[in-house]
């Protein structure tokens, strides 16, 4: 009884020192972006609109200043407080992120003001990797259905390390497409990875999950304070040398619980060994969430590959196929977009975590299916004109009204093409090369009401 309570004590102290390392992170992420736009813009670091952007006007990048600042200053706060204060001191992990972070940092910042070959920015995350497995921040043994744990050789975990590191900065830098995508995305991933890292530690006294507990905390505050600065219409972009970072910082939260845990130790505590359904996800759980959590990103990412080597392209050149490039196609609006993304991620994440706490229970699957039934449709609803009743035409707004009067006011044509004719291109009369116009949605599109455009799908251009 008094270790229980002890143990709550500790557990409350300490839920107040991620809170508050949550804070600072946050708070110096925030006052630093606005000192650090009026910089990128004195510095010139505002590159001309490309075809394959989504914005309009040239907007500074650099957001990842801000973002390292946080990071340096909630490692700071926590390295002084009683509780996690400790890790500091019995772990060299959070050293090993800090170096890997500032060196991926600082190859970020050179590509958004001047350009860095992606070959280059390549062997930079590869170096930023192994400078972590350096320090100690590797894979020790990863968990193996049906074998159990498996001990790995120095190589195998630098090579594997070093692959979930590259891979997870650029499934990041990849969706970071659409104004305040990637910040809240992987806010959301780190939030669902905080939960999880703190039950293991937590709940089951496994001290090798708390550094992948402050990774997270600190993870979550650089993106919550550098969101209201980046959320449509964003007026700094976090740019490779935030995109890159936060990939970094997410990966080495993965890194730490996959390879330092123990999941025979879980086993120890839970005493579930003798129910093997039961067992089995809470024990490989920590190899499978760090996969979930990035999971869309990488889809997009696999996809992107795919579709440019298909196409005959370098893996790395970057196009319009990405997937929030698909929602704004259809014609979801850029915030609807962006929700879209966000809504997914979270499912992913957080069905995750629920099904490691609860893997025999049937409502969370049935509620992770009925979540995603409500995405898809979501998802495909500008795909569908509604029919709006004759008797509502007269309360409902202009726009979402369907008589003729009200589509010729717009300045529709009422007359749908036929079978045999093709609607408008959009951009025509425009010079081959010339930038075509923004897709539809940018500008606070709605699902409801005809749109002329989307009668006949258009075929997605991935080339430019």
């Amino acid at each position: 009884m008094v270790w229980a309570r002890a143990t709550r004590e500790t557990s409350g102290e300490s839920v107040r020192e991620y809170l508050l390392t949550l804070c600072v992170t946050a708070a110096v992420t925030y006052l630093l972006t606005g000192p650090v736009r009026k910089f990128a813009i004195a510095a010139g670091a505002m590159p001309p609109v490309r075809a394959r952007d989504v914005h309009r006007e040239p907007t500074p990048r650099l957001g990842g200043i801000a973002m390292f600042g946080g990071l340096c200053a909630g490692l700071l706060v926590a390295s002084q407080l009683t509780n996690i204060g400790e890790l500091f001191t019995l772990s060299d992990e959070p050293r090993a992120l800090l170096s890997g972070a500032g060196l991926i940092w600082l190859i970020g910042v050179l590509d958004d003001k001047w350009g860095v070959d992606a070959l280059v920015k390549l062997g930079g995350q590869m170096i930023a990797a192994g400078v972590m497995v350096l320090q100690g921040l590797t894979i020790l043994w990863i968990p193996v259905p049906g074998v159990g744990n498996v001990a790995l050789t120095p190589l195998q975990g630098t090579l594997l390390t070093v692959a979930l590191v590259v891979i997870t900065i650029n499934a990041v830098n990849f969706v970071d497409g659409l104004d305040g995508l990637a910040s809240g995305m992987v806010c959301i991933a780190a939030l669902a990875f905080f939960m999880y890292a703190y039950r293991i530690w937590y709940g089951y006294g496994i001290e090798a999950a708390a550094p992948a507990t402050l990774f997270a905390a600190v993870l979550m505050g650089m993106c919550l304070g550098f969101l209201p600065h980046n959320m449509h219409p964003a007026r700094i972009f976090m740019g490779d040398s935030g995109s890159m970072l936060i990939g970094l910082v997410l990966a080495a939260g993965a890194v730490s619980i996959t390879g330092q845990v123990d999941p025979d130790l879980m086993v120890e505590h839970t005493g579930s060994v003798k129910n093997a359904v039961h067992t089995m996800v809470p024990l490989y759980m920590p190899l499978l969430l760090p996969l979930s959590i990035i999971a869309i990103p990488v889809a997009d990412l696999v996809m992107a590959i795919v579709r440019r080597t298909w196409n005959g392209r370098s893996p790395f050149a970057a196009d319009r196929g990405h997937l929030h490039h698909r929602l704004l196609e259809i014609g979801h609006s850029h915030s609807r977009a962006v929700l879209i993304m966000y809504f997914w991620a979270a499912l992913i994440a957080f069905g995750a975590v629920a099904f490691s706490v609860r893997s025999s229970s049937l409502a969370i699957v049935l509620a992770i299916v009925l979540l995603s039934a409500v995405g898809l449709i979501v998802l495909l609803l500008p795909r569908y004109t509604p029919r709006v009743p004759a008797w509502s035409q007269r309360v409902l707004p202009p726009r979402y009204r369907r008589s003729s009067q009200a589509q010729g006011a717009a300045g529709v044509d009422p007359t749908p093409p036929g079978p045999g004719e093709d609607p408008e291109p959009a951009g025509e009369g425009a010079e081959e090369g010339e930038r075509a116009p923004a897709l539809a949605g940018l500008e606070g599109a709605t699902a409801l009401g005809e749109r002329r455009q989307f009668t006949r799908p258009k075929k997605i251009n991935t080339r430019d």
